[in-house]
This record gives C-alpha cells, structure tokens and sequence, in this order.
C-alpha cells in the first residue's frame, strides 16, 4: 500500500500566490517609506530637475568654451543665473511683505486713507462715473466702501497672506533647487543615460522618443510660459516701484501668477495704469504707460523665440496644472505644477498616439 506524496496542484498555486503577495506587500511598504521620508524634498528636487533641463544647452555650449570642466562650467552658470534671478526676487519680495504688514497696521489702526479723486476721472468712458463715485465714497467713507466688496478683500487678503508667509521658505526652496540643478549639470550625461534608460523600461521601444519628449516640452514651458512671466512681473514690478505706484510688490506677485497663468499682465497693469493718470503727473503717467505697453505685449515677441517647435500645450493645461500647483505648494507650486502638468499631457497624447505592437495587433 503506497501514500501519495506529492504537493497537490492547487496547494502549490496557492503557495505562490502567499509568496508573491508577501513580497508585493514589502515592497510596497519600502517604497511608501521611502517616499514619505523624501516627501520634503519632492518640490526642489523637480523644480531643480525643470532648472538643469531648461538651461542644460547653456551648460553645453560653456563646457565646450571650458574645455570639458563641466563641474565649474555647472557652478558658474546655476551661480549667474541664480544671481541674475534672486536680486530682482528677493527685492520684490521684501517689499511684498513689507506692503502686506504696512497695509495690514494702517487698516488696523485706522489710518489706511485714499487719495482724494481727480476730476479727469468723471470723463473716462464707460466707466468714469462709477469709478468716481467709488473712488469718492472710498475718501469719505472708507469702512462703508470697503463693505460694497468686503467678502472680496477678505478673500484676497487671507491669500496674500498666506503667500507672504510662506515667501521665506520659497526663497529657500528656490536656493536650494539651483543647488541641486548645479549638481545635476555636472552629472548630466550619467542623468541623461539614467532618465532614456527609465524611459526605455518603462515604454519600451519608444523610450527615447518619449524622454526626448519629456525633455523637449520642459524647456518649453520652462522658457516659454515661466521664463516670460518672470521677466514680464519683474520689468511691471519695476515700473510700479519708480511710478510709486502704492503696494508695489502685491501688484508684480499678482502680474506673476496673472502672467503664468496665461491671462497675461493687462488685468494687473490696466488699473495701475489708470492709477497713476489719475494721481501722477502727466510725464510719469505718459511713462508709465509707456513703459507698460511694451511689458503687456513683450509674451507675443518672447514666447515665438522660446517656446520652440511641435511643444506647443492647451493654455487650459497650464492654467489647471499653475493653479493647483499654487493651491497645492505656494509660489514654486506655480511653476512646478504648470511644467507636471504640461508633462503629463504631451506623455499622455504621445502614449495615445503609439501604435500598438505587432502581436496585440493580430490579436485584436
């Protein structure tokens, strides 16, 4: 009489399946571990990433003049460019903060006062009569003027902030993120081998089409989108402080997220504009306007030069990718979250696009 030994099919299936899950489970778990202790770190490591990609051709042609030294040509060039950035950033920034707390004390105390209103203003066009009759009631009666629009102030004012406090650890964070894209730059060839060789396990054999794309549609918007709304709010910026235009620093953060955002400085400047024709004199209001015109109309000469071929994106996209990435992490969320975004969507018309492999062709 002999026993049958042998594992049953069904016990043995069963027993893979354990072992698999198992091993499925402690990965998971290392990978959410380690994600949670680089968590901090996510934002200037992208926004870093974004940096080297944009201005890695800089980087090249230095290395050439440079004879090969691609760790001093990396730390010269993130060094100018960071330079060349933070001066006008942190300037604007300080006065941001400094405009919120001084506005924030006068509305406190009560002496927050408007400037009485000029009589040109009764023959603006259209809306002369009621921007007067505001702009007097504002005069005579500030706190009754403030209540025609109180939900409105206190919504922006809330936000403002809530922006000015977080501005320091943004300054950090933009320090630290041209750090690290230093760093890459001097390692852009093992990173660029790194990022095809992702790409390739991942797609396959359209790997190097899709990093080529990814890095292609990163320099767009980086340049085309980001680069201009940081020179337009920085020039706009400018011309509100020599204008003495009240609250200066306010007006160019709101001319940044209006120009990222793709609707452009006109809402900002307009009644700024229109500010200063009606308190200044006539040579600074003709400048200012001036000075203006060329900074409203200066996306439709830079972005052609720019934004290059064939990465052309939704403007819908980066408006849904610049806000949520402000809602979601403050002033570098702006920026990073446009580029992720515009990513995601030309990886994912590219990805539509692809023709499927033979196999699953026959199969189909």
């Amino acid at each position: 009489m002999t026993t049958n030994s042998a594992t049953p099919p069904h016990d043995e299936m069963s027993g893979k399946i354990v072992e698999v899950a198992v091993r499925l489970s402690v990965l998971a778990v290392l990978l959410i571990w380690c994600f949670q202790i680089l968590r901090p770190f996510a934002i200037p490591v992208i926004w870093a990433i974004v940096i080297a990609v944009a201005i890695s051709p800089v980087h090249n042609k230095l290395v050439g003049w440079l004879h090969g030294r691609r760790a001093l040509a990396a730390t010269l060039i993130s060094g100018v460019f960071l330079v060349l950035l933070m001066v006008p950033t942190v300037i604007l920034t300080e006065l941001l903060v400094k405009n919120i707390a001084t506005l924030a004390q006068e509305i406190r105390s009560g002496q927050f006062t408007v400037p009485p209103v000029s009589e040109t203003v009764k023959d603006w066009p259209l809306i002369g009569d009621y921007v007067a009759k505001f702009w007097h009631l504002a005069t005579t009666n500030l706190d009754e003027a403030l209540k025609l629009v109180q939900p409105q102030i206190k919504a922006l004012g809330t936000w403002l902030v809530e922006i000015a406090a977080g501005t320091g650890m943004a300054i950090i964070m933009f320090v630290v993120a041209f750090v690290i894209a230093g760093v890459l730059l001097a390692h852009s060839t093992g990173g660029k081998k790194i990022a095809h060789s992702i790409s390739r396990r991942l797609v396959g054999d359209r790997g190097d089409d899709f990093a080529n794309l990814a890095q292609a549609t990163i320099r767009s918007v980086a340049r085309g989108v980001l680069g201009v709304a940081v020179i337009q709010a920085l020039l706009a910026g400018i011309g509100f402080m020599v204008a003495g235009v009240p609250g200066a620093g306010i007006w160019a953060l709101l001319c940044l997220i209006s120009a990222v955002i793709q609707i452009g400085v006109g809402p900002i400047v307009i009644p700024a504009i229109i500010y200063v024709f009606a308190t200044g004199d006539t040579l600074t209001a003709v400048l200012f306007l001036i000075w203006n015109s060329g900074v409203m109309v200066l996306d439709n000469v830079l972005k052609p030069l720019l934004m290059g071929r064939g990465v052309d994106v939704p403007m819908l996209v980066i408006f849904l990718g610049a806000i949520g990435g402000l809602l979601l992490s403050g002033i570098i969320g702006l920026f990073t979250g446009a580029i992720v975004l515009a990513l995601g969507y030309k990886l994912f018309q590219a990805w539509l696009n692809m023709e499927p492999s033979p196999q699953v062709a026959s199969d189909q």
